[in-house]
């Protein structure tokens, strides 16, 4: 017989039977070492000294706003309605008179002891009932006198009053009158009604969130629910809380659920917390592992609670290199955004708050009185018209002038990109370790490395123009991609995020994406990225009415939702205005602000300057030596120049490299990428036929 080996400790063991004469059963082998130690790792949570509202001075505010807002308003619905309520308590004041002599009667008559002098009559206890009896007699006597000398007293306190203050005594008749007629109301009909009408909200519990979760149909999450949770991992890990205008419920799901598969859940999630679907907020916790959902419940929905100011509406600067509040979150919490080293993408169906959202980040830009700023709107309707004053290029429209003026600015800033490429590689290491714009750098004028500010409103216009459109994409590629490093910030906001709208070498490579509402998992995914919607962040879910909510990718690990802040058109001139001003102190009112237009210039035609780099005798020729010949024919345009640059260049024309067999400097030969001089012949042709027929 074979002795065979116990199976892996990591795997529970089964007999184990062989093909040999006897089977070999081996013992099952235990897989919970009793003398493995503890990891020693533990996490403590300190709970607040105080509540939150008496630490954030907001929240203070907000609730001592809230509760003298409530008295003022009580006190004036009230007032108004004194005399009615002193009409009505005057006609019951005989029904509460009337009450009154009872009530008397019955104290001084002692008339609440009576069933038990009944009861000792009834039982023949007459031991009992003479004490009763004693007992009631002395109280008698003692309630008539004070009865007697009150009324004595009070009539001859009201005849003085009439003698010597008859006002007084008007004042004190008026005031028995309200009072008889307090008693002589209805409980359930009072005089004094309530000037505000409350409607409670259930205030959140462990069964709630039990029973919300148990109705989003997860089969994992009800089996752990209705075995008591514990055996499958879901469990709560800390008391329910309030957490701003909400409750907040920590709990680690069953083992297989993440904070995702509740996410996709969230309309019967609502339904079983009986809670407006913009109430429910499910997220993970990214401290914690990712079975850990972090279960917020406002009372009321985000649009509908109110958001507190702009801190930058009335005052304040900015610099773009630092994190700087655009909106808040669920719990009414500010959320920052670092523009710097970023390209933005915005994108929503129309009417959602997208425009607003672009404009909000250029007056950001504008109060960085260091920064340059580019603003496009063509929708047309002027939507970032108070920008002008402090704007370098502003152009609002889709005619062709308007394409033209973006085009010719857009080539400013191609070639403002090559220059900032130059001073960078100039610079010593000591002064730029990391080759990029700095806020040191920025604020020496010399250099001309100031932050540069664009923003693409509709910018599926542009790129969808037969002249420009594939001029425009690649500038603007090229501004994705290099810019950033260089100080030069692209913002870009469509209502039809698609392939077409926003190129694909814009969406993969813009750092910050704000997705307000859209219609479907392609255009969440175009702007959010890839497998966003899958992984349960859905800008589906916002409806209609939830105007400047989105879901924030890039500023942080997790997607996270974002109410931006609402500034009108009449705050947004303000704003400028203020922009302008500090602008005009630190010196920096250029371009559009003082009427001045970006130079015509032609710029590089790259299908000519390639053609002409290639001799009529050589059939094809590799990339990197069109980019060494491009150099030396046009160095202020091709400077620094290599084989990929050339590539990107003519992708826009529908020029893709292919193997091409050559001979190095050294006279070996390879087979390296290269270009073929038909397709460039063959791409001018159609240039300039597209040309001519427009």
């Amino acid at each position: 017989m074979t002795e065979t080996l116990p199976p892996p400790a990591h795997l529970r063991a089964v007999p184990d039977t062989t093909d040999t004469e006897e089977a070999a059963v081996t013992a099952p082998v235990a897989v919970d070492n009793p003398k493995l130690p503890e990891p020693k790792v533990s996490t403590e949570k300190r709970k607040p000294v105080l509540a939150g509202w008496l630490t954030n001075r907001r929240d203070f505010l907000s609730t001592a706003r809230h509760t003298a807002a409530n008295a003022g308003y009580a006190s004036l619905y009230h007032g108004v309605r004194a005399p009615v309520y002193a009409a009505r308590l005057a006609v019951m004041s005989p029904r509460g008179a009337c009450r009154f002599v009872v009530a008397t009667n019955r104290w001084v008559w002692d008339r609440e002891a009576a069933p038990l002098r009944d009861h000792a009559v009834r039982n023949e206890d007459v031991e009992e009932y003479m004490r009763l009896s004693r007992l009631r007699a002395g109280r008698v006597r003692l309630r008539g006198l004070v009865t007697l000398v009150a009324a004595v007293f009070g009539l001859a306190f009201a005849l003085w009053l009439y003698v010597l203050a008859p006002a007084y005594l008007y004042a004190f008749a008026a005031g028995g009158v309200l009072l008889l007629g307090l008693g002589g109301g209805e409980k359930d009909a009072p005089v004094i009604g309530p000037a505000v009408l409350k409607t409670e909200i259930q205030k959140l519990t462990g069964s709630i969130v039990l029973r919300g979760l148990d109705s989003i149909g997860n089969a994992k999450v009800s089996a752990a629910i209705k075995k008591g949770g514990d055996m499958n991992g879901l469990r709560f890990t800390s008391e329910i809380t309030r957490d701003g205008p909400g409750y907040r419920a920590d709990l680690d799901l069953p083992y297989g659920v993440t904070p995702e598969d509740i996410m996709e859940a969230r309309k019967p999630l609502a339904s079983g917390l009986r809670r407006k679907v913009g109430c429910v907020w499910p997220s993970p916790d990214p401290t914690e592992h990712e079975g850990r959902l972090v279960l917020w419940v406002g009372d009321k929905p985000m649009n509908e609670t109110t958001k507190p100011a702009w801190p930058l509406a009335k005052s304040g600067q900015v610099d773009l290199f630092k994190p700087v509040v655009f909106g808040n979150d669920q719990r009414m919490r500010d959320v920052a955004v670092t523009l710097m080293f970023a390209s933005v993408v915005v994108g929503s169906i129309p009417r959602m708050g997208k425009t607003f959202l672009m404009r909000l980040f250029l007056l950001i830009a504008a109060l960085d009185p260091r920064a340059e700023l580019h603003a496009f709107d063509f929708k047309g309707t002027g939507d970032f018209g108070a920008l002008e004053p402090v704007c370098h290029r502003y152009r609002a429209g889709e005619e062709d002038e308007d394409i033209e003026y973006v085009v010719y600015a857009l080539r400013e800033l191609k070639d403002e990109l090559r220059r900032r490429a130059k001073v960078i590689k100039g610079l010593p290491r000591s002064r730029c370790p990391e080759s990029k714009v700095t806020p040191e750098l920025a604020n020496d004028k010399a250099l001309g490395l100031h932050p540069i500010v664009a923003g693409f409103d509709e910018c599926q216009v542009p790129f969808e123009h037969e002249e420009y459109g594939k001029e425009i994409e690649a500038i603007c590629t090229d501004l994705v991609k290099r810019g950033p490093a260089l100080g030069i910030v692209a913002l870009f906001g469509t209502q039809r995020p698609d392939a077409k709208s926003l190129p694909t070498g814009i969406s993969a490579n813009a750092v910050l994406r704000f997705c307000l509402k859209v219609m479907g998992q392609p255009a969440n995914d175009m702007v959010l990225g890839t497998s966003m919607y899958k992984a349960g962040y859905r800008a589906t879910m916002f409806s209609r009415s939830e105007r400047g909510i989105c879901w924030m990718a890039g500023e942080g690990d997790d997607p996270r939702i974002v109410a931006s802040a609402f500034v009108d058109a009449v705050a947004a001139e303000q704003i400028a205005a203020r922009a302008r001003q500090m602008r005009e102190e630190y010196g920096n009112v250029t371009g559009h602000a003082i009427g001045q237009g970006p130079e015509k210039s032609t710029g590089a035609d790259i299908l000519t300057d390639v053609l002409d780099v290639m001799p009529a005798d050589e059939k094809a020729v590799w990339c990197e030596r069109i980019a060494a010949r491009l150099t030396t024919l046009r160095p202020e345009a091709y400077e620094g120049w290599k084989g990929e640059n050339v590539t990107t260049a003519l992708k826009p024309w529908g020029i893709k490299p292919g193997q091409v067999w050559g001979q190095t400097d050294a006279g070996e030969a390879k087979n390296r990428r290269g270009i073929d001089r038909a397709d460039i012949t063959a791409a001018i042709t159609r240039r300039d036929a597209d040309r001519a027929a427009a």
